[in-house]
């Protein structure tokens, strides 16, 4: 028997952590759906930088949307990313269907730049939902501060939602109350509760990298035989308790009344599931966490090492009370289980952050090659300690994450006062392409009008640049002739 399709017999689903469009194309991902029992797709910034800026395989679409109208990178990933989405999608379609709705999705997150924005959040998640345009789509939103209230609002207006970046058991709960309120919110406004799917995604290994340093950190100042024994323990205890705490949120008066109308529970999906650490087996936080109701999404690697010697056993819910005394014991060892988590859920929105700018670089790259000289470029010739300076101080903005934060006009990059009041012009090239009809009819009604002379009266910046295109472009025939008189002008 293949260990992966006896996942899903023990009440576990198989989705596969991973999304490049060879793999759909080539017929290799049906495969897995057919022959291993694969049912779900997550991506991310990182699994998608990979895809789109390594080989040629994103070339014949890049280069007709670029053809067609030459946009941005973000759009350009966009384009690229649903296409892909959609396709996988489409390959799941028949297992959303047999199972009437309860798997067969496919993940897409929302930027990570908005992971401390919900109205931001929001607006994106609704966008890419009704792009994608698929009823097997989840939306990926980390369950940050600021991504649980538009998690709830976006649930409540019935878009599937996977909750990404989770690592404390209290976050979750808060993530688990937000679905269970979504649906009632949902109902009451006379929705179907049957047509909403939600995910709750706890990330594993990493917590274990992270702890398992604090533990050597301690060991090396004073001996503790227990302590040294929570080598790779912690994640595990620390999910197994968490599927108790969704066992108790998903049962009582309150949820069987939403069940009775067709609700499905939101179910806990193990993420960062490949093992880190070379000394522990290499499907460690896939055999220790099966259980009914859960999905454990598994890079391919780790879905090869599970299909050739995983074991399969229903370990969930094995000696709960050891896993807890696993936790009590490294609280009494000075370790905070908390800070860990908090610091991982910071560091994780950074390090989505970094690899989105990493793929839009990517992308604008391919851009560049792609329009070649019809592209305007620049360059710089510089002594060696300038052309150091200028090198650190790019790197800095980077690390810092500056670009993003000029592009949301945020005034903390200089006083924190006004600053952000002066940034409009970054957005002027948008804001023109919007005016285009608008200003198109205008010069049409001066054309009927017979108007053959135009008067700017301005001064600086608001008469310079029009008399720049008046001088440069002069009068077309039969059109007015664009007459600039600055404050200057005797």
């Amino acid at each position: 028997m293949n260990p992966l399709k006896s996942l899903n017999e023990s009440g576990q689903s198989v989705w596969m952590d991973f999304l490049d469009r060879k793999f759909v194309e080539n017929g290799s991902f049906k495969r897995l759906v057919d022959e291993d029992g694969v049912s779900g797709v997550t991506s991310n910034p990182t699994i998608f930088r990979k895809a789109i800026t390594s080989g040629s395989d994103y070339d014949r679409s890049l280069n007709s949307r670029i053809a067609n109208a030459d946009c941005d990178a973000m759009h350009l990933y966009e384009h690229l990313a649903i296409e892909d989405i959609r396709s996988a999608a489409d390959v799941l379609l028949p297992v959303y269907r047999s199972t009437g709705g309860a798997d067969g999705f496919v993940s897409l997150e929302v930027s990570p730049y908005l992971a401390n924005d919900t109205q931001g959040t929001i607006a994106e998640a609704r966008r890419l939902w009704n792009e994608v345009a698929r009823p097997n789509v989840m939306i990926k939103v980390p369950g940050t501060d600021a991504g649980i209230p538009a998690i709830r609002q976006l649930l409540g207006e019935g878009i599937n939602i996977n909750i990404t970046l989770l690592f404390a058991r209290s976050v979750y709960r808060k993530v688990a109350e937000a679905y269970i309120a979504a649906l009632e919110q949902l109902t009451a406004a006379g929705g179907d509760p049957r047509r909403l799917a939600s995910v709750a995604s706890f990330f594993v290994s990493r917590i274990d990298t992270a702890v398992d340093k604090q533990i050597d950190a301690t060991l090396k100042q004073r001996s503790d035989a227990g302590l040294a024994n929570l080598h790779g323990k912690i994640a595990i205890a620390n999910a197994k308790l968490a599927y108790q705490d969704y066992k108790q949120l998903f049962s009582g008066s309150r949820w069987d009344a939403l069940q009775s109308r067709g609700a499905r529970v939101q179910r806990l999906l193990w993420a960062s599931t490949s093992t880190k650490n070379p000394n522990y087996r290499d499907v460690l936080y896939v055999e220790e966490l099966i259980g009914p109701d859960t999905i454990n999404t598994m890079p391919l690697e780790t879905l090869d090492a599970f299909r050739d010697h995983g074991r399969v056993a229903n370990t969930i819910e094995a000696d709960i009370p050891a896993a807890q005394q696993q936790l009590d014991l490294l609280k009494q060892s000075g370790i905070s289980l908390d800070e860990v988590t908090d610091k991982l859920t910071v560091e994780g929105v950074r390090l989505f952050a970094e690899s989105f700018d990493g793929l839009l670089a990517g992308v604008e790259q391919r851009r560049a090659q792609t329009l070649g000289r019809a592209l305007n470029r620049y360059s710089a010739s510089l002594d060696k300690a300038a052309a150091e300076g200028v090198q650190n101080t790019l790197q800095e903005w980077t690390r810092a994450g500056n670009i993003r934060r000029l592009w949301s006009e945020d005034a903390t990059l200089w006083t924190g006062t006004d600053e952000d009041k002066w940034l409009g012009w970054l957005q002027a090239i948008d804001d023109s392409r919007a005016q285009v009809q608008e200003i198109n009819a205008l010069a049409a009604s001066l054309q009927k009008d017979a108007i053959r002379n135009a008067v700017l009266l301005g001064m600086g910046g608001s008469s310079l640049g029009a008399e720049v295109f008046a001088r440069t472009f002069g009068a077309r025939k039969q059109w007015p002739a664009l007459h600039v008189l600055d404050s200057t002008h005797p």
